[in-house]
Formats: C-alpha cells, sequence, structure tokens
C-alpha cells in the first residue's frame, strides 16, 4: 500500500518537472533575441571592493577599455585595509572617467556592503547604473554597449549572467558552473514568463531614479547580504525588467577553488533566499522539493524493485527531455561543456543544497569579508 502510494506519487513529481522543463526553462533554450537599434546611454559602472587590490589591478583595465563613449567608473572603496585604495587612485591617474568614493566604517552600518554601494550611487553622474564585483571581468569590449541596448524598450532593470572561469579537469568547477548556470536558468526564464524575482551583482543594471524611488536598500538594510537579489526581489516586475542574453554581455569571475569556500559562499545566498516574496519561495521550494522527491523516489523504487520497468522508463524519459532543454540553455550561456555530466550534478545539487539548508539552521553564515 504503502510503496504503491509512492509510486503515484513519483509519476506526479516526474509530470512536474517534465512539464517545468518544457514550460519555464524553455523559455531560455529557445529564446531568441531581437536586434535593436543602439543608441549610446549615459552609463555609470559601479564598482565596490573591499581588500581587492590585487584583482582590481587584473580586471580593471577590462572595464576601463570598454567599447563604449559616455561612461564613467564609480570606484568604491569599502574601508579595505590593504592597498585597494592606493590602486584605485593609480587608475584614476591615468583615466579621466573614473570617479573613486572612499568609504570609511559607519557605526550604525558597520561593514554593510549596501551603505558603500548607495554612497557609491549617489556619486555617480549618469541616470543609467551598471554594475559588477572587483573579482569580475566583462567577457568582451562590448559589455557596456549590450547590457545598456536593453534599456531601449523602456526597461528600467537589465539582468545580466556572471559566468565563472573553466577550469579544466577541475570538478568542483563544473558543479559551481552548473549551479550557476541552473541559478541563471531558473530567474531568465521567470523574468522571460513576467515574474522577475533575481539578479546578480557581478551583472546587472537598473536606473538611477529606479534606486531612489525604492529609497535604495532602506528595506533590508538590516540584512547584510542581498544588495543585488533582495533589491530585485523588492522592486522588479513584467513592466520594467529585461534580460540579456548576448554573450558579448557575459561577465566572467573567479570561481572559489575549494569545496569550504564554495559551501560558505552557498551558505550565505540561501539564507538571503529566505526574504523572498512569498509567491517565489513558493515557486523555488516546490521546484526543487519535486527534484529530492524524484531522486529519493527513483532510487527507493528502483533499489526495490517496484514496478521498476515503469519507474525506469519514466526517470529515462525525465533525464532525456531534461537533457534537451538544459543543452539548449547551456548554448545560451556557453557551458555545454558540463551537460555530460547532468543527472550526476543534478542530483548532488539537490543534495548540497539539502546540506546547506540544515547547516543553515545550526550555524549562521558569514557576510561581506
Amino acid at each position: 500500500m504503502v510503496l504503491s502510494l509512492l509510486f503515484y506519487v513519483f509519476i506526479v513529481l516526474v509530470c512536474f518537472q517534465i512539464l517545468y522543463f518544457l514550460i519555464v526553462f524553455t523559455k531560455i533554450s529557445f529564446h531568441k533575441a531581437l536586434s535593436t537599434p543602439i543608441k549610446e546611454l549615459s552609463i555609470s559602472v559601479i564598482v565596490c571592493a573591499k581588500n581587492e587590490e590585487e584583482n582590481l589591478k587584473n580586471f580593471l583595465p577590462s572595464i576601463l577599455e570598454q567599447n563604449y563613449a559616455n561612461f564613467e567608473v564609480v570606484l568604491i572603496n569599502d574601508a579595505s585595509h590593504d592597498d585597494s585604495l592606493l590602486v584605485m587612485e593609480d587608475f584614476a591617474n591615468k583615466y579621466k572617467n573614473i570617479k573613486i568614493v572612499n568609504v570609511k566604517n559607519n557605526e550604525a552600518f558597520w561593514a554593510n556592503k549596501k551603505y558603500a554601494l548607495t554612497l557609491g550611487i549617489k556619486a555617480s553622474k549618469h541616470p543609467y547604473l551598471l554594475f559588477i564585483d572587483a573579482d569580475c571581468k566583462p567577457r568582451s569590449n562590448n559589455w557596456i554597449r549590450e547590457m545598456s541596448s536593453q534599456f531601449q524598450s523602456g526597461k528600467n532593470i537589465v539582468l545580466g549572467y556572471g559566468a565563472y572561469t573553466k577550469i579544466k579537469n577541475s570538478l568542483l568547477n563544473k558543479l559551481i558552473r552548473f549551479e550557476t548556470m541552473l541559478t541563471a536558468m531558473q530567474y531568465f526564464s521567470w523574468a522571460k514568463i513576467g515574474i522577475p524575482y533575481m539578479g546578480v551583482g557581478r551583472n546587472l543594471a537598473y536606473t538611477k531614479n529606479t534606486f531612489f524611488e525604492a529609497s535604495g536598500f532602506m528595506s533590508h538594510m538590516h540584512i547584510k547580504s542581498g544588495d543585488d537579489d533582495l533589491f530585485i526581489n523588492q522592486i522588479a516586475n513584467s513592466e520594467n525588467t529585461a534580460i540579456s542574453l548576448s554573450p558579448d554581455s557575459f561577465t566572467i569571475s573567479t570561481p572559489k577553488t575549494s569545496f569550504k569556500d564554495w559551501i560558505n559562499q552557498k551558505k550565505r545566498h540561501i539564507t538571503t533566499a529566505n526574504h523572498y516574496k512569498t509567491n517565489h519561495k513558493f515557486i523555488l521550494a516546490f521546484y526543487y522539493l519535486s527534484q529530492l522527491g524524484f531522486w529519493l523516489l527513483s532510487i527507493l523504487l528502483l533499489i526495490l524493485l517496484f514496478k521498476w520497468e515503469i519507474v525506469l522508463t519514466l526517470f529515462l524519459l525525465r533525464i532525456l527531455i531534461q537533457y534537451v532543454v538544459f543543452f539548449g540553455a547551456s548554448k545560451k550561456l556557453d557551458e555545454k561543456d558540463i551537460i555530460f555530466f547532468l543527472p550526476f550534478f543534478d542530483f548532488f545539487l539537490v543534495a548540497f543544497q539539502l546540506t546547506i539548508f540544515i547547516s543553515n539552521l545550526i550555524s549562521k553564515p558569514r557576510h561581506w569579508k
């Protein structure tokens, strides 16, 4: 009786998963970018750095040498105790479009990145803001052009893709990139559907007016993380949000190289998601629970050989459809090399996220350096 009930639950979960892949993720897999005439807008590129001396040296040139006429780069030194400020000043002596905002710790907003970003945004002179992290670089010298082109249709927010550097023969690197790709598939797809819920600060744009009309980060200033996803969760809607899937609009970041560092990073991200709007949390939680249930019931029913022919057929059907849909998305996001390992990564990520959730119940994660 119990096995029969679990069997029918398994069928429902498989059907839900397949429908989710075909209805939601195909929004990205089969996305076609519309060509729009590009009019150069006045852009302020915002870079917030805390103890990023080496990254600034390595990545700032790729931002400063963009193929774009009218832009400034606002460099925010967030109370660094290394030579980040000196590096910024050295670049400012060479490039006239740099503005430095030197932030000292404030007792009311101690070590809060949102406070530093707010000061940088206030200091910016242009109406359009484009954000990138200090440990990132644009994939091409047309990054500003491609991201800003999405404002042409009257949108106030542009969600971009923040990829990670590919490291050969590294399983951890492939796992990180798979999780990053899946996250992007989620927020891009739901934005296309008309329910945008997050963006990533290493490649994100919105207007200055949008920031101030929402009173900036004030509604969640007490939460140390979420300067990107919580802000987008607060202000984005079906009318004001665009996405950019042009490869030239991507940014590339340096990935974590140890499981410990990656786990700490994901603990922070998952904690922030707890503050999303209720409907967004429901969507994400339901998808994850369907993933968890699918893998647990697949393994259980196959081990017990309960109607194993049907279970195996449905299992393989679901994997096949996932391969087709994810392969389309991987081409859009230039992550094709990780698709071969799809079932393994899919299972691992479900187990990994469950472990992180339990870990967060036991101890609170650390935030912004």
